[in-house]
């Protein structure tokens, strides 16, 4: 047929109008995966962050937003590690439950929780340590072995298991466990009498120490407790959210706008203590 015939012209436009329809359907199928592609990645960069009251360490202010020196630390590493930190406030049993089926994804809060065995990785970094403490009242004998606490009553804090030492209280016979809803509320009732050891974090516990009186409450140290970043093993990207932490951290470090790196060495633990819940 000859090349200027009208039935061949007729085929030749059609196939390449064929060629221009596949081109364009492809052009809009990669713009689409691309665009896909663009906003998964953009879902992937938000990190579900879980905290605990705990001030002045970690609590929910009284507008509603997340505040702590160990927030503001969170914070300002999930933005170097290129996250955008999304805050959820809870009690500290759903922490647990949600980092176990990955509804979080990471938790700032205690090294070691027996709890969470096998359920999360931590940070190489711990930037803080807390303590422990046992608190009572003036003219009551400090607390220097575990064994004193036999026949005694012990005020704990409602929703704190304290590494799972809790249960350990509660298992013993001859120690009574009450409960406080509170750390103000445990104040009152040490003073009250009604128990003859609180279990308290040294730091809230501190920055509750306001009222006239509680200048007769005096302190024993139990545990030292170093402070890390929890990541959920439910979470498939956790060991590399671990170490964009841990490379976060070294780089602010380095630069002084967080504190040093802690040289850990032996964790201080009260004679006696549980060998369990250390």
């Amino acid at each position: 047929m000859p090349r200027n015939c009208p039935v061949h012209s007729s085929r030749l436009s059609e196939a390449m109008h064929l060629i221009v329809v596949r081109l364009w359907i492809l052009l809009v199928g990669l713009l689409f995966t691309s665009a896909s592609l663009g906003a998964s990645e953009s879902v992937n960069k938000t990190l579900r962050i879980a905290y605990v009251e705990f001030p002045p360490i970690t609590y929910q202010a009284s507008d509603g937003r997340p505040a702590g020196s160990f927030i503001e630390l969170t914070r300002k590493i999930a933005v170097e590690a290129g996250y955008e930190p999304e805050f959820l406030f809870l009690p500290i049993s759903r922490v647990y439950l949600y980092l176990r089926n990955g509804r979080i994804d990471v938790w700032p809060g205690s090294a070691n929780v027996p709890a969470l065995n096998g359920e999360v990785l931590e940070t190489w970094v711990t930037p803080l340590a807390t303590q422990l403490s046992a608190w009572y009242l003036e003219g009551t004998e400090p607390l220097t072995h575990f064994d004193q606490l036999q026949g005694k009553t012990v005020i704990t804090i409602g929703g704190y298991t304290y590494g799972g030492l809790l249960y350990w209280l509660e298992a013993e016979g001859s120690i009574d466990v009450t409960q406080a809803p509170n750390y103000r509320a445990a104040l009152e009732m040490l003073k009250l009498g009604r128990g003859h050891y609180l279990f308290g974090h040294r730091d809230p516990v501190v920055e509750t120490l306001t009222m006239p009186k509680d200048e007769k409450i005096r302190e024993s140290a139990i545990r030292l407790r170093n402070l890390t970043w929890l990541f959920s093993l439910a979470n498939p990207r956790a060991a590399i959210l671990r170490e964009e932490f841990d490379d976060a951290y070294i780089r602010l470090a380095e630069k002084g706008e967080v504190p040093p790196i802690r040289n850990l060495g032996e964790s201080f633990v009260i004679p006696g203590f549980p060998e369990q819940y250390r």
